[in-house]
């Protein structure tokens, strides 16, 4: 009998942006451009020293950001082609809107790109305003209509709501947009104020409670009428749409992240890169680590996040994985119609999606 493998994940970590959306708290920058070529010789240099160390071959590589479609096509596919990969491995780039065109992405898919990502947030421009985005609306159709012409098997549109200024007609338009343009996935985050950024700053901007429950079972209703059903809190796609490298995550598999700020993860083992790019490119230039930090999670951290990762899931978590002390939570939680219990699985209702971080702790 043969054993299975345990799945690996590769991120890679662009951290240009042209504008710093309002609500980023990620490591990107807009002011940064001039490191573009030093930072994509560096990724290429902590890629390639990790295949010499043995670099297992990855299930899923993600390109995420910061904007990875500013950064010229070919040094992205050069970088991309350096990992690895298994048979079938998913391999997702990150979009702006406004920077896809036909000859970009078909370097990418020569360089065994197979989904796309694509930063669409809202169809409405006053809304995009209020989010500090500058993408055109319009420029979503010729991105996926870009995306079809070059024969890209998947892509997935990525949207936020809850933004101020944005009424309960606006998001039914976005939702009813997006799906117009017949995304095999679609992804829809309730918008979250972190600090340090000019969001967190502006008291009036910030989303209300209230009006995000709203929304969240339009989209909910309108995407699973439309046959995809959601697999995941704030993700939804046609079966065999879904993210695999968001499912790697989930299924607290190992992966190894390159570039600045990019987190990694090994048996229990998380540790992050500098954050900065220019000390990125110094360390790999000087053979240096590029470790920042790490942490060494414990059984009992391991298995709490066991169960609030996999408690997002459509198929949830198992019973077992949940603490006996917590075992009368379960039941609490079903009287309430927060959670279902089937065949020894444990699964949020669509109310209980709305309280899921409440939830959690409470298993926990």
């Amino acid at each position: 009998m043969t054993t299975r493998q345990p799945e690996f994940g590769v991120y890679i970590h662009v951290p240009f942006c042209s504008r710093r959306c309002d609500y980023c708290a990620f490591a990107t920058w807009d002011d940064k451009a001039s490191l573009i070529d030093d930072y994509m010789d560096a990724l290429a240099t902590e890629i390639r020293r990790a295949v010499a160390s043995g670099l297992p071959g990855a299930v899923s590589v993600f390109v995420g950001g910061g904007t990875p479609s500013l950064v010229p096509a070919e040094a992205l596919a050069r970088v991309i082609s350096l990992v690895p990969l298994v048979d079938g491995a998913e391999v997702t780039v990150e979009c702006n809107p406004d920077n896809v065109t036909e000859s970009l992405l078909r370097a990418y898919r020569d360089a065994g790109v197979n989904r796309i990502s694509l930063g669409v947030q809202s169809m409405a421009p006053h809304v995009l305003a209020s989010l500090g985005r500058e993408h055109d609306p319009d420029n979503v159709t010729a991105a996926v209509e870009a995306i079809r012409a070059v024969g890209l098997p998947t892509f997935n549109l990525d949207l936020i709501y809850g933004a101020h200024g944005e009424s309960i007609g606006d998001w039914e338009e976005t939702v009813n947009a997006v799906l117009a343009l017949d995304p095999p996935h679609v992804s829809a985050y309730a918008l979250t104020v972190e600090a340090g950024t000019p969001l967190a700053d502006d008291g009036p901007r910030h989303p209300d409670d209230d009006d995000q429950a709203d929304k969240y079972p339009i989209v909910d209703d309108l995407l699973e009428a439309a046959g995809r059903p959601n697999y995941e809190i704030s993700n939804w796609a046609r079966t065999g749409h879904e993210s695999r490298h968001n499912r790697l995550y989930w299924a607290q598999s190992d992966y190894r992240g390159f570039g600045c700020a990019a987190h990694s993860h090994s048996a229990g083992r998380r540790w992050w890169n500098v954050r900065t790019p220019e000390r990125y490119v110094d360390l790999v230039r000087r053979g240096d680590s590029v470790e920042a930090a790490f942490e060494q999670l414990t059984a009992d951290q391991v298995a709490a996040e066991r169960v609030q990762l996999a408690i997002r899931r459509r198929e949830g978590v198992s019973r077992a994985d949940i603490a006996s002390a917590k075992q009368a939570e379960i039941d609490d939680f079903v009287n309430e119609g927060l959670l279902t219990v089937d065949n020894d699985r444990v699964m949020l209702t669509r109310r209980g999606r709305l309280l899921a971080n409440a939830i959690t702790l409470g298993l926990t």
